[in-house]
């Protein structure tokens, strides 16, 4: 046995809890799912081939699970592997007492961190590092715009970006989640549904556009994440929250010669440099609220809502 049970203290909950909740089109499930892909808690027992790992130690999950042995996984490249399977998605998850995960999926929780904020980063930090440093290639002074960065992945994209040294335009919803964006790094403010984003980007770029875009949102935002974009420029999707029936100009993609890239997730390996990050407290979990398992509905229902700055948390 190479597995680790581990005793769950906290679950942070992520839109991917809201699809699989809904339903997504060719994707059953057998009934009862326990959903929650970002885990926290304490190792109760191990596999007798576990090594490396003691009874009693403080982990986090990583949530993405692979087979290990392709050429993707011995290549570093585990999510894409093609048995790349998510935590709570195609495996039972975290909104449990307990959840057993193969050994190469355990992590120690960096030193000063809480459950809940160790529950807080795997997912999105994860998806964000690859759309910022292995897909964008963000690299000093060059000028990012990330939307919704009140959400999980685009607050973490906010945050590497600006560790990167990139100029971070933000977009978000409220005033509160702007200031809060601010005080995170975000060099530029741009109110969605107030402001004229590609009039912002225009005058903030002076006419030239983005370096990158890190888009998340989808059908609702598609256009002008192109449009905002420089000639040579990329734009980096991981998701569609508002829709996946997005209209592409082609006529901006070749004359332009746009980078359009997807993003899925991320590589194990690249946890180690954000754990790093984490530990130095270059990067770190942002919390909007921490609720009891019992109230997972009213989690969802506000993240639903758009209500969060940040990642809600279950224990």
């Amino acid at each position: 046995m190479t597995e680790v049970l581990v005793e769950v203290r906290a679950c942070s909950v992520n839109h991917l809890d809201i699809w699989i909740r809904k339903g997504l089109p060719h994707f059953s499930l057998p009934l009862p799912h326990i959903l929650g892909a970002d885990v926290s808690g304490v190792v109760t027992a191990i596999g007798e081939e576990v090594e490396g790992v003691a009874v009693g130690e403080r982990v986090f999950i990583a949530p993405g699970l692979s087979c290990g042995h392709c050429f993707a996984c011995a290549n570093g490249q585990d999510n894409l592997c093609d048995h790349y399977s998510i935590l709570g998605e195609h495996r039972q998850g975290g909104y449990a007492e307990y959840v057993s995960v193969p050994r190469e999926n355990i992590f120690s929780i960096p030193k000063g961190l809480t459950f809940a904020e160790a529950a807080a980063f795997p997912l999105t930090f994860l998806t964000a590092w690859q759309m910022v440093v292995r897909k964008a290639r963000v690299s000093p002074n060059q000028t990012v715009l990330v939307l919704a960065a009140g959400s999980g992945v685009g607050n973490a994209a906010l945050q590497i970006a600006k560790l990167f040294g990139a100029r971070v335009m933000a977009t978000a919803s409220t005033l509160e989640k702007l200031a809060q964006a601010k005080s995170q790094g975000a060099d530029e403010l741009i109110q969605t549904g107030v402001d004229n984003l590609l009039e912002k980007v225009k005058i903030f770029t002076e006419g030239k556009g983005v370096d990158v875009v890190i888009e998340h949102v989808g059908e609702a935002t598609w256009e002008e994440s192109i449009r905002a974009v420089r000639k040579g420029g990329r734009v980096v999707t991981c998701g569609a929250t508002s829709g996946y029936r997005a209209v592409t100009d082609l006529r901006h993609v070749f004359y332009r010669q746009i980078e359009i890239l997807g993003s899925s997730m991320g590589s194990r390996a690249d946890l180690y440099p954000i754990i790093e990050a984490v530990r130095k407290r270059e990067l770190f979990p942002v919390i909007d609220s921490v609720l009891p398992l019992e109230e997972a509905g009213t989690a969802h229902r506000k993240m639903e809502q758009r209500k969060q700055f940040g990642k809600i948390v279950l224990e």
